[in-house]
């Protein structure tokens, strides 16, 4: 197993994208799995090098990345220590980035890497980008989402958006790290310049590829009827509902197990099974 962790490419956006690279050396040709996290997240949370490792078993390239403003830096990817670039992300730097990460895999220079397979897997407001990507990006070509919303445009009520333009910023609690987070209000303008793009319905009506839903009953994020909501648009795409299951599956940070938990192993066999057919 060849596993390349922390490599640094460029962004658009002035910051750099970290980002891991996989893959088990047999002379196959392999699709490639790119793995986008959500909010407040990081491509090392949790059980996710663990998930790198079970797909490149199962003999997939595998990516996972920071996004470049998702406040790690390259010296400390994990947790936020960079408040200010986590305050100036927004959906059009994590479209982007996704993208440049596609394009990084496209310049490989490796026979054993499909790259007219390239599969996103995308959770919770990774998930959401996602499938606005799956929509803008021919090279994509199945796409998986967990506990994914449903809508990137409508999260704030009236309210708190009129206080956050007042105030120019709106702090978000990580409760993990204790930390308040910044959201500038340029999130907010950025999103009104593009509500078409960020329209997370008309992609999912548009998307042709395969696409997987994956939603637990008691997310504490994400409703599931967002899941619900999402394969509405598009009727042609799987869902699995996993009963009592949480935003991750039963996962936490940091994870020490020496097994998947139940609901994260479900998940895990799904989704191979789905990008096998």
């Amino acid at each position: 197993m060849l596993i390349s962790k922390n490599d640094i490419i460029q962004g658009r956006h002035g910051k750099p994208i970290l980002l891991d690279f996989g893959y088990k050396s047999n002379g196959r040709q392999k699709p490639v799995v790119i793995f986008a996290h959500g909010f407040k997240g990081f491509k090392d949370w949790g059980h996710f090098n663990e998930v790198m490792e079970y797909f490149i078993e199962n003999d997939f390239a595998f990516v996972k990345f920071n996004f470049s403003h998702n406040g790690g830096t390259v010296e400390q990817p994990i947790d936020f220590p960079d408040l200010e670039a986590f305050g100036n992300n927004n959906y059009t730097k994590e479209l982007d980035d996704l993208r440049t990460v596609v394009d990084w895999i496209e310049n490989i220079q490796s026979t054993e890497i499909d790259k007219d397979q390239i599969y996103l897997i995308g959770h919770s407001r990774g998930g959401g980008v996602a499938i606005l990507a799956a929509n803008e990006d021919s090279r994509i070509k199945k796409l998986i989402t967990w506990a994914a919303v449903s809508d990137l445009i409508n999260r704030y009520p009236e309210a708190v958006i009129e206080h956050w333009k007042k105030e120019g910023v709106l702090y978000v609690e990580n409760t993990r790290t204790n930390q308040q987070m910044p959201l500038y209000y340029q999130l907010v303008e950025d999103t009104l310049k593009n509500l078409d793009r960020f329209n997370i319905e008309h992609a999912a009506k548009e998307i042709a590829i395969p696409h997987l839903i994956i939603h637990g009953t008691v997310d504490e994020a994400v409703h599931v009827d967002e899941a619900k909501n999402i394969r509405v648009w598009n009727k042609n795409a799987e869902i699995l509902i996993i009963e009592g299951a949480n935003h991750v599956f039963g996962a936490s940070h940091p994870y020490n197990n020496v097994s998947f938990p139940k609901d994260v192993q479900l998940v895990l066999d799904k989704t191979l099974a789905f990008i096998k057919k």
